[in-house]
């Protein structure tokens, strides 16, 4: 949940700003391997004096020290580079480097403008590779739509079962898929891993339709400029109108629209559900039941720990400056600059997001739920496990399934249970897509 996002961090993310310039001119290839010797060789001085303006504030050196080396140890010196590519976006160059080390794939993007000056940074796991075509014989097809209308429209898929010949009338049940945190694509990739394409074709494949799209922070960042914004202008209120495009879609059965929300998505299920009003059931998939603003400092106090077991001086003061912004946030203080709040987000963000009651939300829903669980979850855990299962034991409408050996994406984990994992391929579990696949049947 990150936003990056939002809390929920399996990377580190800078602030990646842009400024609308012709080309630039320079060598950003060398600017950003330069970056990289200078945060291994611990220069964060340096580091600093090549930033923007912007991201000098946003990152000064302490920051960029607490947040470099609170990252695992394979990522700095140990990781051996790769080849450097390039685009651009607004005018900046963006370099991508990939990082290898031992098992663990990753890349760092690093933003340069025009005048030679770092203006955005970010470590995440490595890209996918393409996702494989739809098999000719598979029982589903998949094609683009668009969630709105105009410029302010969201790519998105459609997957639909194939007609059966026996029912080739029949209305299907759909899905709406909810994103967790931050910027992310309709195949809610995280680095080789896709768990939303998993789980479109998975459902597909067992004749429910599955509709999933670019979530606008990472298809339109644009809107979001120049404004504050909450997160119902992120998550909720895109959820909401995506489910009235596919109750509109010939073969869907209006009456048996499903979302499934994933970590932020799923903690803004039963809102998307009371917005709309026109949701038959909800798909939660480890779901945080706490304020956002307490489970990011919790994550990163756990974050600290599990590279070497113990917090560094660096870390706790990491910590420590967080814990200082979420109370900066909670004391009402409107004037502060996103730069001084949690993750680089406006009061009014956070303000909106520490409003949510999850749990209470889900009450008033009054809507079938499903509640799924990874016991290898290392972002949203047992506290809000539990504190799910408190509040909602007793609805004969709610079903809990907690999964040993899953992890945040539904996948299951074989190593550590370490921000490297998010490198590793995998799948979303079979049995947790069949689960979900008869319990929406069964609704």
């Amino acid at each position: 949940m990150k936003r990056t996002t939002l809390a929920l961090i399996f990377a580190a993310m800078l602030p990646l700003l842009a400024s609308a310039q012709d080309a630039p001119a320079v060598d950003a290839t060398a600017i950003a391997n330069t970056l990289l010797d200078r945060l291994d060789a611990g220069d964060y001085a340096a580091a600093e004096a090549s930033f923007g303006a912007d991201m000098a504030k946003a990152v000064p050196q302490d920051k960029l020290q607490a947040v470099w080396e609170s990252l695992p140890a394979h990522i700095g010196a140990t990781a051996a580079r790769g080849t450097a590519s390039m685009d651009g976006k607004d005018g900046v160059q963006l370099v991508h480097i990939p990082l290898h080390a031992e098992a663990v794939a990753l890349q760092a993007t690093t933003a340069v403008d025009a005048d030679g000056r770092i203006v955005g940074f970010l470590i995440q796991p490595a890209p996918a590779p393409a996702a494989p075509a739809v098999a000719a014989d598979a029982g589903y097809t998949e094609r683009d739509v668009s969630i709105g209308e105009g410029d302010d429209a969201l790519p998105a898929t459609l997957a639909m079962p194939k007609p059966v010949a026996s029912a080739s009338t029949a209305l299907v049940p759909a899905v709406v898929l909810v994103h967790g945190s931050g910027p992310q694509d309709r195949d809610e990739t995280i680095g080789p891993n896709r768990p939303f394409l998993d789980i479109a074709r998975g459902l597909a494949a067992q004749g429910i339709a599955v509709l999933r799209y670019d979530k606008r922070t990472k298809a339109r960042p644009q809107d979001y400029m120049g404004r504050d914004f909450t997160i119902d202008d992120e998550t909720t209120d895109d959820a909401v109108a995506a489910v009235e495009t596919l109750r509109a879609m010939p073969g869907i059965d209006p009456a048996r629209v499903f979302v499934f929300g994933h970590s932020q998505g799923a903690m803004l299920a039963p809102r998307i559900a009371s917005h709309s009003g026109h949701v038959a059931g909800l798909v939660l998939l480890a779901a945080p039941a706490r304020p956002l603003l307490d489970i990011l400092v919790e994550q990163r106090k756990r974050m600290s720990v599990l590279d070497d077991g113990r917090t560094s001086p660096e870390e706790a003061a990491s910590i420590d400056a967080l814990r200082q912004q979420v109370a900066a946030v909670r004391g009402g203080d409107a004037s502060l600059d996103p730069s001084q709040l949690p993750l680089g987000q406006s009061s009014a963000y956070w303000r909106s997001t520490d409003a949510v009651d999850p749990v209470a939300e889900a009450k008033a829903a009054h809507a079938p739920m499903l509640i799924l669980q990874g016991t290898r979850d290392i972002q949203v855990v047992d506290a809000d496990w539990q504190r799910w299962k408190a509040g909602l034991h007793d609805d004969p409408e709610v079903l809990f399934k907690l999964y040993d050996g899953l992890n945040h994406l539904g996948i299951a984990v074989t190593g550590d249970d370490d921000l490297a994992a998010y490198s590793v391929p995998g799948h979303v579990d079979a049995q947790l897509i069949d689960n979900v696949a008869g319990w929406i049947k069964d609704h």
